[in-house]
Formats: structure tokens, sequence, C-alpha cells
């Protein structure tokens, strides 16, 4: 079955959708974008991914009617025949788009895609990430640090960076020496009995899945709070993780060549992860 894609209202075969060469995401990068992960059928929070993406769409001064994505999602996702999908909602500024002659209520171009969802190995979380610190800085005072843009170059040169080095993720520091996020995921350390994330002041795009663990361990009476520290502490802590939306919750188990914690997944991760599967699971 050839993929079928969402594209400014139509849905249309893959390989006829068409965006113009003037595009301002394709030309400056001039846009954002979210990836989610259906299960079932259902997507897990997708009403606060909207909510994300209109934020974002606001602060970039792009005109997006985010009351008729929901639907282009569910029907993309159906429409391709997919129980198990990854899905990304692309937004940019559109063609009508000029640096010189700048304008509030940019006119979107909106693509949806969805394809076949296939998890990593059960291997892999029982034996967790590595990571290295990125020789690449994060400002945290970019209003697009925390906005998740088409402009996604620092964080694929972060990635690659992590691949050639031989490990699975890159973690950013802000101009401060603050730890940030990974280059596609959030990060918590457990310090103590406190699990700690950094704060969105230190330059971090407020993930969803980082936004569902806070909540899951004020439930399960685990003491969390985010604030700043310095990479040293991932070292220190006594166990760390990452999120996003399509890898859930994955053991960080070294960094910089030396292990985290025992250097396995920890007790509370391991708590968690199990949590916030079932959460995600038996989300409708």
């Amino acid at each position: 079955m050839s993929e079928t894609v969402y594209l400014n209202g139509a849905f249309i075969p893959a390989v006829d959708a068409r965006i113009h060469v003037s595009d301002a995401g394709f030309l400056y990068g001039y846009g954002l974008f979210e990836t989610m992960r259906a299960n079932e059928g259902s997507i897990f929070r997708l009403d606060r991914h909207l909510e994300r993406l209109a934020g974002s769409a606001g602060a970039l001064g792009i005109e997006l009617d985010t009351g008729q994505l929901s639907p282009a999602v569910m029907e993309t996702i159906r429409i391709n025949d997919l129980n198990s999908a990854r899905i990304r909602i692309t937004v940019t500024a559109g063609t009508d788009f000029s640096p010189e002659q700048y304008r509030s209520g940019q006119q979107a171009n909106i693509l949806i895609t969805a394809r076949q969802y296939e998890p990593l190995p059960p291997e892999i979380y029982r034996r967790g990430y590595s990571a290295i610190i990125s020789s690449m800085v994060r400002c945290s005072r970019s209003p697009a640090s925390t906005l998740k843009t088409t402009s996604y170059l620092q964080n694929l040169l972060a990635k690659r960076e992590a691949l050639l080095s031989g490990v699975d993720e890159a973690i950013f520091l802000n101009e401060e020496d603050n730890v940030c996020e990974g280059s596609i995921t959030n990060l918590f350390i457990l310090s103590g009995n406190t699990l700690i994330t950094p704060a969105v002041s230190c330059g971090i795009l407020a993930g969803i899945t980082r936004e569902a663990v806070l909540e899951l361990a004020g439930k399960l009476g685990i003491a969390a709070l985010e604030a700043q520290f310095p990479a040293g502490e991932i070292s220190e802590a006594g166990e760390a993780f990452l999120t996003n939306s399509v890898i859930g919750l994955m053991p960080l188990v070294s960094l910089g060549g030396k292990p985290v914690g025992n250097g396995k997944p920890g007790k509370i991760t391991t708590r968690l992860a199990s949590a916030y599967n079932s959460m995600v699971t038996n989300y409708a």
C-alpha cells in the first residue's frame, strides 16, 4: 500500500505531495514540527502536542487553526491502515514569506505523515543508552531553544557527533555550563532520593513525555524538581534516563565512557518506565 499524506487540507499519495520552492521552511527553516506515537490507534496526549504546536506557531507569527489537525491526524493513520504508527506534523510559514517584509499572520503549509512504528528491541532498554557531552553549546537565551523548530541542524550535528563517537546520544550544555537536554531527548537524573530534570530556563524543549514523567513521579511519591545543574551531577547521580515521545523512557547508563550509577538501569527508572508504559497503553 502506497503512503498517503495530509497536505493543506487534502489527502494525497506521498509521491504526489508538492511544496513550493519558495516555502519558508525549505528556504529558512522557518517552521515547526511535532512527532508522536500512536498505539492501538490512540495517540498519547495528542491534545498537548497540538497545544504546544499552537503556542509555538503563535510565537513565530504563523497562523494556525489546530482544531482541524486532530481529525486530520487520526484520518492520516486510518487511511494508511496503521495501528502502531509514528506521526509527524510539520508546519511552515508558507510560501508568502519574505524576511525583508516580515509580518504576523503568515499562512502556513501543513503536512502530516504517518508511518509504521518500529519499536526498539527490549534488549536496548535492558542495556540502556550511552552518551557524551556535545562539543556544541546550547544558548539558553535563544527563543528557538524552547521551540521544536525545523531549524534542527544543531540537534542533528550533535546526534551525528554521538554516533561517530560510538554512543547513542549527545547531551547539550548551555553557555553557563549547565545541562540542557539530549539531541532528541529530555534528561532526568536521580540525586539522592530526588528526581531532577533541567529547567526550561536552561534552554530546553519542554517535552510531552517529560511532563508525563513529572506527573507520574508525584503520583508515585517520588520527589521531583526542575533545576539547573552542571554535567558532573550526571556522573554522580544514582540513576539517569532520557525521554521522548517515540522511545518513552530510556535508561542512561554511561556518560563519556564512565558509568552512571552502577552502569545499569536503576530501580526508580524501571519503576517510572513501567508506569509510563501502562499510562500510554491505557490511554484513550
